[in-house]
């Protein structure tokens, strides 16, 4: 008997030897990890603080550059050689014709491509396959847009470097986005809106146009502005595409060449070597740019604020 005591307390000391060393060893790992976490907590706060940083910095010598040269003369002049003369007006137009081709175009499509995918697609390989290219292709260089639409638009359809070639290039450009966020919203509508559609009697393209897209078109139209403000600041496909950077006329239809406010600040950027006045021609168009930018992101996020609905 006494034996057997000597054993059971042996034993409990053994365990709470074991357990002993296993809190220490966790206590151990949970300091560790708290270490690690701080370290990280402040080198991601100092990145953030350093990008905030350099981009104020880089705003504030925009905007000083641009004083005394964004005036009301400058919005309604056309290109010139001579910068105390030269304008936007023509790149201002050039743009809004661009955006009238890119939104139509991508909406319809995207919106399409995804209620398709969404929807209609049966879950297989081909859907699937489907799906990872459209994602991929959001991350593809915006320079093999350009190539492609040069191909296609300039030289096989003979569009040269016209407003519509540009706009169809630039929506091929920002396609993927509004597909993938096209997609993302129709994936947030409850499947039990569907099933009530569906109890009372509704098709199935009823369903998705009654239904349906009411609900996901915050998160569609968030997309789609998202998209074409990045359609507007891009720069790269249009010059593969070999739109002018110098043209004097205005543009009237789409099939007349043009400029737009990315390219104008590409040439001015480019000559400042030669006339230091292009710098400040430049910075006064960047902050049309941005203000512009600024206006569709601010348009975005209102519409997702304000017509949001939860269930």
């Amino acid at each position: 008997m006494e034996n057997q005591m000597k054993a059971v307390i042996s034993h409990s000391a053994g365990t709470h030897s074991q357990k002993d060393r296993h809190f220490t060893t966790n206590r151990k790992k949970i300091i560790q990890r708290v270490r690690w976490n701080n370290f990280f907590r402040r080198l991601f706060s100092l990145s953030t603080v350093f990008a905030i940083g350099a981009l104020v910095i880089l705003l504030f010598q925009v905007w000083t550059d641009s004083v005394g040269w964004l005036n009301p003369g400058f919005l309604t002049r056309n290109l010139s050689i001579f910068p105390e003369k030269a304008g936007i007006y023509g790149a201002i137009l050039g743009t809004v014709y661009l955006m009238l081709v890119v939104i139509p175009v991508t909406i319809l499509l995207g919106v399409a491509t995804a209620i398709y995918l969404e929807e209609y697609a049966q879950k297989g390989s081909i859907a699937s396959f489907i799906r990872t290219n459209i994602t991929n292709l959001a991350s593809v260089p915006s320079v093999i847009f350009g190539l492609l639409g040069l191909a296609v638009f300039g030289r096989l359809l003979n569009l040269g470097s016209s407003i519509l070639a540009g706009g169809l290039t630039l929506s091929l450009l920002v396609l993927p986005i509004v597909v993938v966020a096209a997609q993302e919203a129709l994936r947030a509508v409850p499947g039990f809106l569907r099933e009530g559609s569906y109890a009372m009697g509704a098709s199935k393209w009823t369903t998705i146009w009654r239904v349906v897209l009411p609900v996901a078109l915050p998160g569609i139209l968030t997309g789609g502005i998202l998209a074409v403000s990045r359609a507007i600041g891009e720069t790269a496909p249009l010059v593969v595409l070999g739109i002018p950077t110098l043209i004097m006329r205005i543009p009237k239809s789409l099939s007349d060449d043009f400029t737009a406010l990315p390219i104008q600040i590409y040439y001015w950027t480019l000559d400042t070597v030669l006339t230091k006045e292009y710098a400040n021609l430049a910075a006064a168009t960047i902050v049309v740019l941005l203000i512009v930018l600024f206006m569709m992101n601010s348009v975005a996020i209102v519409i997702r604020n304000k017509y949001q609905r939860r269930f």
